[in-house]
């Protein structure tokens, strides 16, 4: 199939596709006679899997990783869920900052008088970062 009904198969964007295989983590397609690329359906599946993996979020090595231990039956799946719980951990310190930063930012708007902008706290905030606390 052309790029398009690759990109329509898997969700991909159609540079999406381009960027993937500049990257490696797609292999170049055959060409046609005509000099179209040329996806099999395990190619739609291999981007579908990449795109999949970058909604969970992934990254691009992350995703490297995943696919080399896909594509090796010998593998454990313990490599896999190693990986996954790596991912899993960063995420959940990134949600417990934006909770931090959305506290403050919280704050900030609740003291926030609407008076004048000399007195403004949420510009006050972004001058001056808040007090540390004790321990």
């Amino acid at each position: 199939m052309k790029i398009g009904a690759a990109a329509a198969a898997s969700g991909c964007h159609l540079e999406t596709i381009r960027y993937y295989e500049r990257v490696g983590l797609v292999s170049p397609p055959s060409r046609t006679g005509s000099g179209y690329r040329a996806y099999s359906q395990s190619d739609v599946d291999r981007l579908r899997f990449i795109s999949r993996g970058r909604e969970l979020g992934f990254s691009l090595d992350e995703i490297r990783s995943l696919l080399r231990l896909s594509d090796d039956p010998a593998m454990s799946c313990c490599d896999v869920d190693a990986i996954a719980r790596i991912h899993l951990s960063d995420i959940r310190g990134r949600v417990a900052e934006l909770q931090r930063i959305a506290s403050e930012l919280e704050r900030v708007i609740v003291e926030c008088a609407g008076g004048e902008r000399g007195n403004c706290t949420i510009l006050s905030a972004l001058k001056h970062p808040p007090e540390p606390q004790a321990a």
